[in-house]
Order: C-alpha cells, then structure tokens, then sequence
C-alpha cells in the first residue's frame, strides 16, 4: 500500500469513530449516487486535449496552461477545497513528492472552486510550493466534464460540520469537481488520468511519477 493510501486508511479511522452514523451513512449514500452518473466514462479521456484556461492563483495573477505547457508537462490536480481533509492530505503528499515532479520537467497546479483567500491560507499553513489556482463556479472542471451537483439531502450534514460552500466557493451552485488528477504534455493532451467520485480514493502518487 502506498503511504497516501496508508494515511488516508488511517484518516478513515478516525472519522468513523468522530463522525455520527447518521452523517457516515448520508456521505456513503451520497457516493454510491455519484456511482450511477457515470462521470468517469463521460469526462475527458486519455488521448484528448484539454482546453486553455487562464486562472487566478492566490495572489489574484493569472497562470495560463499554454504558456507553462512551452517548458513542459502539466499535473492537475483537482481537489474540492481546504475544508477535505482527504484532499489537504493528497496535497500535502504531492508536496512531499515535488522534488521528484520537478525533476522530471513537470508543473504541479492544484485546482478548486473556492475562493483565493481560502486557498492562501491553505497555502501557507501547508508550505505548498506549487500553484493553487481557483477556477471559479467550476468553469474549467465543466469543461472537463469532472463536475458535480452536491445532493440535497447531504449538505445539512457539510453544514453540520461547518463546511458552507457558499462561503468558501462564493456562489450558490453547490457544485464541486470529482477529485482528478491529469497529466497533460505539451500539446495539452491528456497522458495520464486518474479520476475517482469516491472522494477517499486518491491518486498513487509515486505511479503518477513514474509516468511523468
């Protein structure tokens, strides 16, 4: 097992021992919906090109995919926002790991719908060394054919546990990405996907190396 797996096994553990039934039940139901809609066949496929985008890191500069994609790969990882303990521990493993991305010409961006302010104080509490980017109302991840509708009968329980996507991703959509990760070459075609819409199923970090 690699060691994202192992901390996220741990990370499940412990949640199942705070979290109530009730909220473990309705986050399970939630998921095996998401199973029926079949995004995974419908999204962006190894051997596609994505579109450009153009995005606003935390600082508010814009970082634009065809000007990074002239000196290299791009890993994108999208993830559904700091309040994800599965995705700040995704990110914090591909941290551990940038030595390695870089080393082998790649560009790690993180995306997510919510606001910048919220991704900088991730940034700094986590010492991330990569881009995170805000793709605002999910515009981008709508491309790709990687966005959700929250169900209604399972944000009382985000709300529960203080998580208010209104706050953090300043809309009213309720909508979040599935939790992907893409390598892109420079000809911004899809080498590498890994999409899963069980949000405790993540990317192997040390294969998604290995195919840089």
């Amino acid at each position: 097992m690699n060691t994202l797996a192992m901390q996220i096994e741990q990370l499940n553990d412990e949640l199942s021992l705070q979290l109530p039934q009730e909220v473990l039940s309705a986050f399970g139901s939630s998921i095996e919906d998401l199973k029926t809609k079949n995004i995974e066949e419908s999204s962006i496929q190894i051997g596609e090109q994505i579109s450009e985008f153009s995005l606003p890191n935390v600082y508010g500069k814009k970082v634009n995919s065809t000007e990074i994609l002239k000196n290299g790969k791009i890993i994108l990882a999208f993830y559904r926002g700091s309040w994800c303990p599965y995705c700040n521990l995704e990110l914090k493993a591909l941290q551990d790991n940038i030595s390695g991305i870089k080393e082998r010409n790649a560009v790690l961006i993180a995306i997510s719908p919510q606001s910048p302010d919220h991704s900088l104080a991730m940034v700094e509490k986590n010492n991330l060394e990569f881009e995170v980017l805000t793709d605002h109302n999910n515009d981008f991840a709508k491309k790709l054919g990687i966005v959700f509708q929250l169900q209604d009968f399972v944000l009382p329980y985000y709300q529960k546990l203080g998580i208010d996507l209104a706050i953090f991703n300043k809309n009213n959509e309720n909508t979040l990405p599935v939790p992907a990760v893409f390598v892109v070459d420079e000809n911004s075609k899809v080498l590498y996907k890994f999409l899963d819409v069980n949000y405790m199923n993540r990317v192997n970090v040390e294969e998604l190396i290995q195919v840089l």
